[in-house]
């Protein structure tokens, strides 16, 4: 029987209030839940991007428990990261300190970067929320990217695996907002913000994801007349 719409709006703030414990009070636990919820398959769409990450200069919006910034910091890129997080920020920390990195992370929000202009190659976000479609947010990328640097997101992946725990998950990712409906009309925030927009579909065996990669465009200055 289907969920009538009170108790779909009932079950999605009930799930919104985790979420936000998770990333904050619970952020200890976010990683079992995560592996959990995605069926193991977490770390796989986190590749998903890392492949589209060149540098040399990076800024994670978002950065969680820190895997992606590891990764970065592996691949000898210049990293920087930002969270609203206390408790994900020591997580991360802890993380960088363990491959002998003292991270340059910071606590603050994606609305107002601390950042100059045009100072990073790429912007990387993955499985941000609601705050990655802010005006602000996009207006901030914009600014602090270089001309020609790339705002790549993973907003989005599917569980659509055919077996009955694949089904499970795929209804809660469902229920929960984490894989709606795509539309492109999510893409218009970016539009305004001034990126050529682009999106890539990464397909697994049992999931696919989204990728959206948006190009700030080069400024060519008009030749003098002679």
């Amino acid at each position: 029987m289907a969920k009538s719409p009170i108790s779909k709006i009932i079950m999605t703030r009930i799930m919104r209030v985790f979420f936000i414990l998770l990333y904050h009070q619970l952020a200890w636990g976010y990683d079992l839940v995560a592996t959990i919820v995605s069926l193991g398959n977490w770390g796989k769409w986190r590749n998903s991007i890392l492949r589209k990450i060149s540098g040399p200069r990076v800024l994670e919006l978002g950065y969680g428990p820190g895997h992606l910034q590891h990764q970065l910091a592996e691949l000898n890129l210049d990293h920087f990261g930002i969270d609203e997080s206390d408790q994900m920020g020591k997580i991360t920390s802890r993380r960088l300190v363990k491959i002998g990195r003292n991270g340059r992370i910071a606590r603050g929000y994606t609305q107002y970067l601390p950042f100059p202009d045009k100072i990073f190659d790429q912007v990387v976000s993955t499985f941000p929320s609601e705050y990655i479609f802010n005006p602000l947010t996009l207006s901030e990328s914009y600014r602090i990217l270089k001309d020609g640097g790339k705002f790549v997101i993973l907003p989005v992946a599917w569980i659509d695996g055919k077996r009955w725990w694949e089904k499970a998950a795929a209804w809660l990712f469902k229920i929960t907002g984490q894989a709606p409906t795509w539309d492109d009309r999510y893409l218009d925030p970016f539009h305004k913000a001034g990126f050529d927009i682009k999106t890539e579909i990464v397909e697994g065996p049992s999931w696919t994801v989204m990728l959206i990669i948006g190009e700030k465009p080069e400024v060519h200055l008009p030749l003098n007349k002679i």
